[in-house]
């Protein structure tokens, strides 16, 4: 598709207005979990693509300078991990044991119920790396013999899910501890449960993007080793 509909600047420019937008009603409604920007976004730009009958590859790489930005924004996240390196080290072995603990149920919890039900094999193999970062759910499941495509819908709805419930989840349950909050928001929601992490508070942001990012390691090298013994 060439023209005026496949410009980058359209669609950067309507991607950042409806973003803006959402993330406009999310702050007016105080952060309600129905309102997440994502969420709201989403049906939106989808709704405008098919009026304007534009393929969802001609989307993509008019947009492709955001997807660029990801890469600098995840290295970002390394600046308040490292700003709550001491207390990292002080808890190294209750942070170990919850991040064992969350990946194995995130891996089993999603694979066993598909299973029960008769999943064929390309749809365990996608919806294993479900609680990864997109770029290593799309690689683990092509190297399972799963669908990337599908992987990264999956990583997408979990961590808007993620990010829905995790603040009235755990406050439910009664759980005060930001380090802990946040830790679990991004073993379980990786990256969009870490940029909600840090809307509630900088430490829970910064714990979520350590869970984030050590759960992406953990995840890959439990998928690498179940593949290799079965």
């Amino acid at each position: 598709m060439s023209g005026p509909m496949s410009s980058p600047i359209l669609w950067l420019t309507a991607t950042l207005i409806v973003f803006e937008g959402a993330d406009r009603l999310s702050r007016r409604s105080g952060r309600h979990p129905l309102c997440h920007p994502v969420l709201l976004a989403t049906p939106v730009l989808i709704v405008v693509l098919l009026l304007t009958r534009t393929p969802y590859s001609t989307y993509y790489s008019a947009t492709q300078m955001l997807v660029f930005l990801l890469g600098p924004a995840v290295v970002g996240l390394a600046v308040p991990i490292w700003a709550q390196r001491a207390v990292i080290r002080r808890l190294a072995v209750p942070i170990g044991l919850a991040l064992a603990a969350g990946a194995v149920t995130a891996v089993v919890s999603a694979v066993g119920i598909l299973a029960l039900f008769g999943a064929p094999r390309e749809i365990l193999a996608s919806i294993a790396p479900r609680a990864t970062t997109t770029p290593v759910a799309m690689e683990m499941a092509q190297q399972l013999g799963g669908v990337p495509a599908l992987a990264a819908v999956i990583v997408l709805f979990a961590g808007v899910f993620g990010a829905m419930v995790a603040t009235p989840l755990l406050n439910a349950l009664k759980i005060d501890d930001f380090r802990a909050r946040g830790f679990a928001t991004g073993v379980s929601a990786h990256g969009i449960g870490a940029a909600r992490a840090f809307q509630v508070d900088a430490t829970a942001g910064a714990f979520a993007s350590l869970g984030m990012a050590l759960n992406a390691v953990a995840t890959a090298t439990l998928l690498s080793v179940l593949a290799l013994l079965t």
